[in-house]
């Protein structure tokens, strides 16, 4: 009787660990099940560069502000959707997960534009590191011609920083609904 009791309880414990784990959102499914097209295709091994991410910007310990933080992710949305912005995207994508990659990105923006106006001390410091991670992921893309290998080099840069987002300022996401 008390193997058979212990057996339930351990069983409980376990479903109530697995349960209590956070699920991503459907908007962050959405938005990965975008990025999530394979591993970076052989054919574009040449034209990969090295760009380096500004974690920094993202950082909320320290004397740095949690709502900088903030104001980087906003800053970081706008800039993905101006980079999306250009009639010259890959045709090779599947336009409906882009399509959508692309709405959930302009209502964030949308939800978020309160952040435009938060006024922080360290705040220049990360525009500063954001402005020369997005200016160098646009130049690859002019500078390829909007090739469809400049675009999973963009593709490659943003999954990282979006996953980076989530995992690493959990805190300060802008993203409402959430669960």
């Amino acid at each position: 009787m008390a193997i058979q009791t212990i057996t339930w309880i351990s069983a409980f414990l376990c479903l109530v660990q697995v349960f209590s784990m956070p699920m991503p959102s459907q908007r962050e499914k959405c938005v990965f099940s975008f990025f999530q097209g394979g591993h970076f295709p052989l054919e574009c091994l040449q034209e990969n560069v090295f760009m380096a991410f500004p974690a920094t910007a993202f950082a909320t310990s320290g004397y740095l502000q949690p709502s900088s933080a903030a104001k980087a992710i906003y800053e970081t949305l706008k800039n993905i959707d101006t980079l999306f912005g250009t009639d010259k995207l890959p045709t090779m994508w599947d336009q409906q997960k882009l399509e959508y990659f692309q709405n959930i990105i302009y209502r964030q923006i949308e939800e978020s534009e309160c952040m435009s106006s938060v006024d922080t001390s360290d705040y220049p410091i990360r525009a500063e590191g954001l402005k020369t991670y997005f200016g160098n992921i646009a130049a690859v893309l002019k500078e390829k011609n909007f090739s469809y290998c400049a675009w999973e080099v963009v593709r490659k840069e943003l999954l990282y920083t979006l996953e980076f987002i989530l995992k690493h300022t959990s805190d300060s996401l802008l993203w409402s609904n959430r669960t």
